[in-house]
């Protein structure tokens, strides 16, 4: 025989264990939500099922064969239960306990040595369907929070999803033998590959953990607290972006320069909470006129940007205008229309790819002050000539 099985099995159980502890631990340090409560009890599940697995026929058949079965089948679930947990799914509890019952009941009815073929091929379809499922939220995460970690967890339970088929296809067409621990079949290259991508997926659980906390400090780092909106460095950091990508997709660019009028005296008056509350109805009224692909970014104080790659100077007066008439509306929606801040607005024309921010910036300041200038509560524009 090449490989011995039970070695490999036992192996594969005190690896399991040890990364349950370790996932408990970090689930100890109370840094984190209930998802590494869940990777560490199936890894913790999954390394007894494999103990009792690999000491068939040295211990009693009904904890080496339905019971160890039972618990790692519970395992593989809690690893779905944990990476919908991560993923803000809801629970559905009682799904989960059918699904264990729709295995102990009939791997407890088919204890006997002729129940071998049809143990695998429930259990190998049950798994199949898991890592389908999982294989499912990996890439979820990948679309919905670009989480590349979610692109590796998919691609690590692809392969078992093939590899369960195919083992209960084998089984169930006899070319699997009748024996856990024969003198030698394919038996002993699905364990060695299964338990192997077993233990690689628990590192994959741990990178979607280290990934989303990068990008949430990266978050926090980039974005105003109180607005929600970028600050000065993500600002930055995002025309950095667009003039890296004008290199493919050449145009113009619009930047706004939004001042609420009168702030200081409103917060005088009225006091800061007000104030604050001003500053985030503004940020709530310029997101809904924005496209997704632009960009809001709060400039300091009462003065923010926005960035709206790829428009016309017309209709970026019109979206301007569009976000006046918003801010008016949450403004009475939020206070009866007794308080009225209005906003002066400057805009100004560049191109994505040669101009800087500090460019922009002056020449809608121009405009800003202008506005300002004529009365407040309007846009204007400063037109300049661009290079051809």
């Amino acid at each position: 025989m090449l490989l011995d099985l039970r070695t490999i099995y036992l192996a594969g159980a005190i690896t399991a264990l040890i990364l349950g502890f370790v996932q408990l631990a970090a689930y100890a340090t109370g840094r984190f939500e209930r998802w590494p409560l869940w990777w560490g009890l199936s890894n913790l599940l999954i390394g007894l099922g494999f103990i009792g697995v690999g000491l068939r026929d040295t211990i009693p058949d009904i904890v080496s064969i339905p019971l160890a079965n039972t618990v790692s089948w519970t395992g593989y679930l809690l690893v779905l239960f944990g990476v919908r947990s991560f993923a803000g799914r809801p629970a559905r509890l009682p799904l989960y306990l059918l699904a264990v019952a729709a295995a102990a009941i009939p791997l407890f009815l088919w204890n006997e040595p002729d129940g071998f073929v049809r143990r695998v091929v429930l259990v190998s379809v049950l798994v199949m369907a898991c890592d389908a499922l999982l294989v499912r939220e990996g890439l979820e995460l990948w679309r919905r929070e670009r989480l590349v970690s979610g692109a590796i967890l998919a691609a690590l339970f692809a392969p078992t999803v093939l590899l369960f088929a195919l083992r209960a296809w084998l089984a169930a067409t006899g070319k699997l033998g009748t024996e856990l621990f024969p003198a030698e079949n394919a038996n002993q290259w699905f364990t060695v590959t299964g338990t192997a991508f077993v233990l690689l997926r628990s590192s994959a659980l741990l990178l979607l953990a280290a990934e989303r906390s990068r990008n949430t400090l990266v978050t926090i780092a980039q974005h105003d607290p109180l607005t929600g909106a970028m600050n000065r460095s993500g600002l930055e950091r995002a025309m950095a972006q667009i003039a890296a990508d004008a290199g493919k997709r050449p145009g113009r660019l619009i930047l706004l320069l939004v001042d609420i009028d009168h702030f200081k005296t409103f917060n005088d008056t009225h006091g800061h909470a007000a104030g604050d509350r001003i500053l985030q109805l503004f940020a709530e009224a310029a997101r809904s006129e924005l496209r997704a692909s632009d960009i809001l970014a709060r400039h300091g104080g009462d003065e923010f940007v926005a960035v709206l790659p790829h428009m016309t100077t017309k209709d970026a007066v019109r979206v301007a205008n569009r976000i006046r008439a918003a801010f008016g509306r949450v403004l009475a929606d939020w206070d009866g229309g007794a308080l009225q801040p209005t906003l002066s607005i400057g805009v100004a024309e560049g191109d994505a790819a040669g101009d800087q921010l500090e460019t922009l910036l002056e020449h809608a300041d121009e405009a800003l002050y202008r506005s300002k200038r004529l009365g407040r509560d309007r846009v204007q524009v400063q037109i300049r000539a661009l290079a051809r």
